[in-house]
């Protein structure tokens, strides 16, 4: 799990930067990869303009379904255009996230997810960025994107691990034009390079965590402690803007057993009010609008 994480964060890394990070042989690490890719927990390596470059909002809804069957759920959310990923747990509960290009989409958006995924009375989260995640010092201009970036974005869109090489000849630039547009892309955080990954595919259990902290804990650091501190199990977390004390993190088990003394330990933390566990059972991901901004150039 620690290889998916690391090619979530830049599915460019190489096999020698990968193996040295996670202290395998360069042979090992390919071999994990092309098994990941052969049992279809990877789908494909990915690369799209950053939400960051987009000022785009990200939003989770969550909820128990009333529909008699979640079959046709799928088919009906990838029309949306907004929603990018679904998620069913047990008893009918689903996840979905969604990008909006500002909040006045916010309403429309959840009267459709209330009337598609039968949700009475769906959970609302809007998620918070990271201050890490937005560049220090940096100009205004640096901040955007020009035609031929957007042409090495979606040349590179369903296969982020392509070679320079020959993303220089599909736009038609030297090399060197593009590993520098492309370096400067990834140190101004405007492009994300990840993958789409279906842990269902696999044995593992992967839960969504919800922890509820006390008003004394501080939301700026800890949520990053309990990432570093339970590691490798924790994989990510979300912070919300409209759930200040509420941290969800996506967890990575073996077995039962594994999720159950980490819940265990997670409601010993002093700073935690309440543990609220999920299993994902199921997940889907759709394109949306931020797939099509590369089309315009």
């Amino acid at each position: 799990m620690s290889l998916i994480m690391l090619l979530c964060i830049n599915s460019r890394l190489s096999y020698a930067e990968l193996a040295e990070k996670i202290n395998l042989s360069v042979n090992a690490v390919h071999k994990r990869i092309q098994l990941l890719i052969e049992t279809g927990v990877i789908l494909k390596f990915t690369a799209k303009v950053s939400l960051l470059s987009l000022n785009a909002i990200v939003v989770f809804i969550s909820g128990a379904s009333q529909l008699e069957s979640l079959h046709d759920l799928p088919a009906k959310l990838r029309a949306n255009g907004s929603i990018y990923w679904l998620a069913q747990g047990g008893d009918k509960f689903v996840y979905l996230g969604a990008y909006l290009r500002n909040l006045t989409e916010l309403v429309r958006l959840t009267d459709f997810v209330k009337k598609e995924a039968g949700l009475l009375n769906p959970t609302v989260r809007i998620m918070a960025f990271d201050s890490a995640q937005i560049p220090g010092n940096i100009k205004q201009t640096n901040l955007t994107l020009c035609d031929l970036d957007h042409k090495i974005i979606r040349s590179l869109k369903d296969d982020s691990r392509k070679a320079i090489s020959d993303v220089a000849t599909e736009v038609g630039v030297s090399t060197k034009t593009v590993h520098r547009r492309l370096t400067r892309m990834i140190n101004n955080n405007l492009i994300e390079l990840g993958l789409e990954w279906y842990p269902d595919k696999s044995n593992d259990i992967i839960t969504l965590i919800d922890l509820h902290l006390k008003p004394s804990a501080d939301m700026n650091t800890f949520p990053y402690q309990i990432l570093r501190k339970y590691t490798p199990n924790t994989l990510f977390y979300w912070r919300l803007v409209n759930f200040p004390n509420l941290a969800t993190f996506t967890v990575w088990t073996n077995t039962m057993t594994e999720l159950s003394n980490l819940r265990e330990n997670l409601k010993k933390e002093p700073a935690i009010a309440s543990v609220e566990c999920n299993i994902l059972y199921k997940g889907y991901i759709f394109d949306t609008w931020r797939d099509k901004v590369i089309e315009k150039c």
